[in-house]
Order: structure tokens, then C-alpha cells, then sequence
């Protein structure tokens, strides 16, 4: 008698999707979108963040504290902390009771307090109270998701970087930049038409000129020095 082979089992593997290209931009958008950015570098050559810091740890922290509250008010509240605290051990050392009493005027001070007690001890244990600087290692301490590791990472320049926030995806969308609906997406497609030597500038660019002029309930078009390239300026009657 011949031994039959036993049948191979059936895989559940699903058949590839490739996913579809982005669409081609047409020379004249192109060339739209270069002066876009040129007029950007020429406003502001070297734009900053408006958080205040001293050292990667400051700014790391500052970061993590500025997620849903201004910038002034997380400065305000940094500026009596690091004046006690601006390392990983002297923040240890408050804990995380005498934390909360230097930040209590942000929001969701309660668990960036929890976060930022949690990451000093990693920092300490793990690194020797060094930050590092490397997106996987920053994207797993508490409280540090892919967007504050991107500010860091690009703000340092160890990593360009479009962090998209609220200002970030309100422009990119009102300029014509994107169409499309989440962050990681729109963050695609800015890396994709933003020149090269903007990149490390564009997310400062964009989150300033929302913070500033393109604001959300009533844009400053007339103020506004991408007004005449803005396929949205006639959506807001007199700027």
C-alpha cells in the first residue's frame, strides 16, 4: 500500500493589498507649494519651539506637559520647577505629591505627574539620567507617544520630524497641503511635498502659523502672507 501525503493545511494568510500611490502633483502645484515653504523660511528662517528648556530633559518634560494645555502655561509652570528640579533625580526627589504642587495649574496634571515621576526613574535606571535619543527607546517611556518624541527628536536635530497636532492639521488641511483624516496620515503626506531643506523647520512653520494667523474660529487672512496661494481664503469672508 502507498502512504498518501496528508493534505497541506489551508493558510489563513490574506492576499496582499498594495496600497494606492499618492496621487502625482501637477508642475503648477508644485511650484504652489515650493513658495509656500519658501515664504515660511524667508518669515522665519529659524523658528523655535515657545517652550522654555535648557536640556533635553527639559525639554522632554515640557513636552509631555504641553499635550492638551498651552504653551505660556506650561512655561509658567516650569519656570519655578526648574529652578528647584530640571534632572531626572531632583524631579524623583519631589515625587510626585511635591510634582503636582509646580504643575497643578495645567491640565491633566494628575497623570503627567504620575508620567513624568514614572520616566525621570527610567531615565535614572535605565540610562544613567540621560535622555535617549532614539524614537523607539522615547516612544516607550510613560506619557511619551510618537508626537512628543517627534518634538523632541526634531527640535534637538537628531530626527526631522512633522509632529501634527490640532494648528498642524488645521493648516496642512485649509492650505491645501492634505485632505487627509488622521494626524499620521496627514504627517505622511507633508513628508512627502515638503522640500527637503524645510523639513525640520516645517513643523514649527505650521504650528505657529496657526497659533498666530490661521487661527480656528476666524483666520487673519488679511494679515496673512500665504493669503494669495490659500485655496481656502475665500471660505472666510474678510479674513
Amino acid at each position: 500500500m502507498v502512504a498518501l501525503m496528508p493534505a497541506p493545511a489551508a493558510t489563513s494568510k490574506k492576499p496582499r493589498v498594495s496600497k494606492p500611490a499618492p496621487p502625482r502633483l501637477s508642475p503648477k502645484e508644485r511650484a504652489r507649494i515650493a513658495e509656500i515653504f519658501a515664504r515660511f523660511a524667508e518669515h522665519a528662517p529659524e523658528p523655535r519651539t515657545e517652550l522654555a528648556y535648557a536640556s533635553p530633559f527639559t525639554l522632554l518634560v515640557a513636552v509631555a506637559l504641553s499635550a492638551q494645555a498651552t504653551d505660556v502655561s506650561v512655561n509658567r509652570a516650569t519656570e519655578k520647577l526648574y529652578a528647584v528640579a530640571d534632572t531626572p533625580e531632583k524631579i524623583l526627589a519631589l515625587g510626585e505629591a511635591g510634582l503636582k504642587s509646580y504643575i497643578s495649574s495645567i491640565g491633566l496634571y494628575n497623570t503627567k505627574a504620575k508620567n513624568v515621576i514614572a520616566l525621570s526613574r527610567i531615565l535614572i535606571e535605565q540610562y544613567g539620567g540621560l535622555v535617549p535619543l532614539q524614537r523607539e527607546a522615547l516612544q516607550a517611556l510613560p506619557g511619551v507617544g510618537r508626537k512628543t518624541a517627534s518634538v523632541v527628536l526634531n527640535e534637538l536635530g537628531i530626527e526631522p520630524a512633522i509632529a501634527v497636532d490640532t494648528h498642524v492639521f488645521r493648516v496642512a488641511h485649509r492650505l491645501g497641503l492634505s485632505k487627509a483624516k488622521t494626524p499620521e496620515q496627514v504627517e505622511a503626506d507633508l513628508f512627502r511635498i515638503v522640500p527637503k531643506t524645510g523639513l525640520t523647520r516645517a513643523h514649527h512653520w505650521l504650528i505657529l502659523h496657526g497659533r498666530y494667523v490661521c487661527v480656528a474660529r476666524k483666520p487673519k487672512c488679511r494679515e496673512c502672507f500665504l493669503a494669495d496661494l490659500c485655496p481656502s481664503r475665500e471660505l472666510f469672508e474678510g479674513g
